[in-house]
């Protein structure tokens, strides 16, 4: 294997999409700055909704094929955002997106959700083993919204986080390897309390607004530890949200998902860190995600 750059990041998301809304900005930060920024993708988000008319025969209730569809948006994103290293766990359509919690599609042989965290989480520790990251971006424990397959990825990248340090652990996997930190996806309170009240002075062209409670994983200013400012990367984001057609619609620098709700596009992204140490002294913030970390 050849050499690996000295910075490495890996993101865990759920579906094509949840990367460029929750952490575009901060992908296409550091791949401009030479890190090797890893994307996993749980799914393929094959039981999301369909926005434009001219694509909704790739529904699942309809012709189906929007999984294989996603595949190429998400492509497309990763190109806008400079993120070379983008995988499917497990290869691509490995695990089948679980639908919306409480449905039947939680249920069906394959889904994401209906998958052993240890069984799912062995394909991520060879991702890990091999790309060795400092630094594991993922949701909170509740997902940030409760979504099946974004607190399955949550499980799944914390127990793949145990697992590849542990030496008796997956020995085909390669050598064992210990991720220095581990972020939560957040949103401060304050912030986007801020931005709504800009999106209602705004008044973009939406059938209606989003409410705060919409936006995943939004807490009390004491729970964020890290903020990364992206705004000189925004037009990167506001592309890789672009590139996600059948989910997003784009009216920068707002957007909505299916539901015709406009909120807020967050260029600066905030973090919580849950496992590592801090490369700042209490009560401040990180603004580099690798503060502290051994090159």
């Amino acid at each position: 294997m050849s050499e690996l750059p000295a910075r490495r990041l890996l993101l865990v998301h759920a579906h094509p999409d949840d990367e460029s809304i929750n952490n575009g900005a901060t992908m296409a930060k550091y791949a401009a700055e030479g890190v090797h920024v890893t994307l996993v993708t749980c799914t393929l988000g094959e039981e999301g909704e369909v926005i434009p008319p001219r694509l909704a025969h790739l529904a699942p209730d309809r012709e189906g094929g929007l999984g294989a569809h996603r595949i190429g948006e998400l492509a497309a994103a990763m190109k806008e955002l400079g993120v070379e290293d983008h995988r499917f766990l497990g290869g691509p359509g490995r695990f089948r997106d679980s639908g919306m919690m409480g449905v039947e599609q939680n249920h069906r042989p394959g889904a994401f959700w209906n998958t052993g965290v240890d069984d799912a989480a062995a394909s991520l520790v060879e991702v890990i083993r091999s790309v060795r990251p400092q630094v594991l971006i993922t949701y909170d424990p509740e997902g940030g919204y409760g979504h099946p397959d974004h607190i399955q990825a949550h499980r799944v990248a914390m127990r793949a986080a145990e697992l590849a340090a542990e030496p008796g652990y997956g020995r085909e996997f390669g050598a064992p390897h210990a991720i220095a930190k581990i972020y939560w996806n957040r949103v401060p309170r304050a912030a986007a309390e801020r931005a709504f009240a800009e999106l209602r002075a705004a008044n973009p062209d939406f059938p209606g607004i989003a409410a705060i409670g919409d936006v995943p994983g939004v807490v009390d200013e004491s729970e964020i530890t890290a903020e990364i400012d992206g705004r000189a990367h925004a037009a990167a984001k506001y592309a890789a949200m672009r590139a996600h057609e059948t989910q997003i619609t784009l009216k920068e620098p707002y957007f909505a998902l299916s539901n015709d709700l406009g909120q807020p596009v967050f260029t600066t992204e905030y973090y919580q860190l849950a496992v590592g140490a801090p490369g700042v002294p209490a009560g401040q913030r990180e603004r580099d995600l690798f503060e502290g970390v051994d090159k």
